[in-house]
């Protein structure tokens, strides 16, 4: 079977279907249904971004993980109406559905949870000092936290995970006023990892690494979603994320004209990442 090896490096993109990519980085008549398995043998890990717009279900989450090697590792970006409707505050039943929506089913491909904050959030210690608290650090305690789903998820629910894992979480903020040492101290206290994103200066850039592992997220170079990465910028971000020295996330959103899943193929043969290797 195909399965990838263990490694502190995940490099990936931020979703895997775009109509444009096909025919360019899809081979000219591979089946839409096909792409996920075609594009996780080429890259160890995929940021799910499905689950931003719109709670999935259980059926999809286990499809992913079918469909992807050994090995392999989702990241699981959080609902929109938590961070931007929300807006982080009475968020019980909303954190319920969204662990009770399937994400159990990835199994031990589940990697970091992912939140990204709206541009017109500002910083508020006491506001992200509770949602932090509040967020489930071990599967079996996010299982506990879903039984709390409201009416919407009955009859759909996955109350139950096969494994029980730590649970990572990362928070992408994009509002100036966190740009203070007491967000990073705040964030520090908890293990949430500050995402550091490259927007083309668009907003706020964090380097500091506070979780026991480091997320990036790569919007484009100079063009947000654009543009893409040349070999200085992708061999200066190569060297940075071995400097921290820890398990790194690293997606590229610059999808709008196929950037992303080259320039990941690109940085992950920096970091010594090959393609899923094959095994009896």
């Amino acid at each position: 079977m195909t399965r990838w090896p263990d490694t502190h490096y995940r490099v990936g993109i931020s979703g895997w279907r775009y109509p444009p990519w096909r025919k360019v980085y899809y081979p000219d008549g591979l089946p839409q249904r096909a792409e996920l398995e075609y594009a996780s043998n080429r890259l160890n890990s995929i940021e799910l971004n499905g689950s931003f717009y719109a709670l999935q279900r259980p059926s999809s989450y286990q499809r992913w993980y079918d469909e992807t090697p050994d090995g392999f590792v989702f990241s699981v970006k959080g609902p929109r109406f938590v961070t931007h409707m929300k807006r982080l505050v009475d968020v019980d039943a909303p954190l319920g559905n969204f662990f009770a929506s399937g994400v159990f089913a990835l199994g031990n491909k589940l990697g970091p949870v992912l939140w990204q904050l709206p541009p017109n959030f500002r910083y508020d210690a006491d506001v992200c000092a509770a949602f932090f608290a509040r967020l489930p650090r071990t599967t079996n305690a996010a299982v506990e936290v879903a039984k709390g789903h409201d009416e919407r998820m009955e009859g759909r629910a996955l109350l139950e995970s096969a494994v029980d894992i730590p649970l990572r979480y990362a928070i992408e903020v994009r509002h100036e006023s966190f740009k203070t040492p007491g967000f990073v101290k705040l964030a520090r206290e908890h293990d949430i990892a500050v995402v550091c994103a490259d927007t083309a200066g668009k907003w706020p850039m964090f380097d500091d690494v506070t979780a026991d592992f480091a997320y990036v997220r790569l919007h484009g170079a100079d063009e947000l979603y654009v543009s893409g990465y040349d070999d200085k910028s992708l061999d200066r971000w190569a060297r940075k994320i071995r400097s921290w020295d820890c398990d790194t996330y690293v997606y590229f959103d610059n999808d709008v004209k196929v950037h992303s899943p080259y320039d990941a193929e690109r940085l992950a043969s920096r970091l010594g990442i090959g393609s899923a290797a094959a095994e009896v």
